[in-house]
């Protein structure tokens, strides 16, 4: 249900690569979360780096909306790029996998697995040392 990828980079080195990876792939990035500093502003100390990428490629979006609009509640995919137990993480819910326990619409399973593929790779060139 999750593709997660370790990788010896810092949280800001691999977000920095991921941002690459994500253009070279012809999507974009909607939205950078930062939940440490956000929890901080709201007077909580998150230990760990944790920053949430909304990404999208508007054709894909088109298509998986076209095929059913109530989908607009699983856009933008997330890539989240964190710490966890000393290490950095980068990883994703699978798109298959999300998209199929909340639709059987015609045409979704091939736009799931294609923006599945894309953002796997993104998430394998951020890790790479």
């Amino acid at each position: 249900m999750k593709y997660v990828v370790e990788t010896d980079k810092s949280v800001d080195q691999a977000a920095s690569a991921l941002e690459a990876a994500v253009a070279r792939h012809n999507f974009g990035v909607l939205h950078v979360y930062d939940l440490k500093q956000t929890l901080h502003g709201k007077g909580f100390d998150l230990p760990n780096e944790c920053r949430i990428y909304e990404v999208c490629n508007p054709a894909q979006a088109l298509k998986v909306l076209s095929s059913d609009m109530d989908m607009n509640m699983a856009l933008p995919c997330r890539i989240s790029v964190y710490q966890d137990g000393g290490k950095t993480r980068v990883g994703m819910v699978l798109p298959t996998a999300l998209l199929s326990s909340l639709s059987q619409a015609e045409g979704l399973e091939e736009v799931a697995a294609f923006v599945e593929k894309e953002t796997r790779a993104m998430i394998d060139e951020a890790c790479q040392s």
